[in-house]
């Protein structure tokens, strides 16, 4: 990390001397930077922002104006202990989004990872884990404890329950309420969401081949209009991994999942 005269800091910017900015950040007017808060090179802060708690922020993310990052948990047995966020490189932070640090009674961390496109008035609560390539569209609100899998889609107003896991490559409409597990692969909808097929345009998007998003196919029928029970259908997938490796993620979701998946 540079020194704080590296960066480009308006003059009504409020930066603790012991902040440590990467070289060519830059931040706008009025905005705070607490003392144990590290942004990696060449991110772009915006004005009225507030960087605070025991934060670091990795490379080339963009954070535009009015949000509130590293702020305390939402979390009444909080009790100052020094737990993190952590944000990794170039995501994209729309207006008012209010990203939290994590709790003692969890990992003590919350999570951002990489290339994701959080929008305007998004909640990441305390201890949440976000992978990759994700998208969180205006007013998605997650509670404390949730995990979101890679390139997951959140639509419009989506809500999360708290401890639920959103799967990679999954995707929610608008106004969703996920309170149950949200497999893998899998679109879901409404309040609370139920199952809607799979996200094969997404898929095809990502480079899965035909074939692959064929035996995906077969394994959401098998799951959700087989007629199976759970276990039955969780053993049916694994056995049509052997021969589908893109199903593993999918297996290795059902034999984990704390809450349930949605059904």
């Amino acid at each position: 990390m540079s020194e704080l005269a590296s960066a480009t800091i308006h003059p009504t910017a409020i930066v603790h001397p012991q902040a440590r900015l990467g070289h060519g950040v830059d931040i706008g007017a009025f905005t705070l930077i607490g003392a144990h808060v590290e942004i990696g090179a060449g991110c772009r802060i915006g004005p009225h922002v507030v960087i605070e708690g025991h934060t670091r922020i990795g490379r080339d993310n963009q954070i535009f104006q009015f949000c509130s990052i590293g702020a305390a948990p939402q979390d009444k047995k909080y009790a100052g202990e020094p737990t993190r966020l952590e944000i990794g490189d170039r995501n994209t932070i729309r207006e008012f989004c209010t990203l939290n640090t994590g709790t003692v009674q969890d990992v003590g961390v919350t999570r951002l990872g990489d290339d994701n496109w959080i929008m305007a008035y998004v909640h990441l609560a305390h201890d949440c884990q976000i992978g990759n390539h994700t998208i969180f569209a205006n007013n998605s609100q997650l509670a404390g404890h949730v995990t979101v899998g890679d390139w997951a889609i959140l639509g419009g107003f989506t809500g999360v329950h708290q401890f639920v896991r959103v799967g990679a490559h999954s995707i929610t409409g608008i106004g969703s309420m996920l309170l149950q597990d949200l497999p893998p692969f899998v679109m879901a909808s409404g309040s609370p969401a139920s199952p809607h097929g799979i996200n094969g345009e997404g898929l095809k998007r990502r480079g899965f081949t035909p074939a692959a998003i064929m035996d995906i196919r077969r394994a959401y029928k098998t799951l959700y209009k087989s007629g199976l029970k759970l276990v039955e259908a969780q053993a049916a997938i694994v056995a049509a991994a052997q021969a589908t490796p893109e199903l593993l993620p999918l297996c290795e979701f059902l034999a984990t999942s704390g809450r349930g998946i949605l059904r």
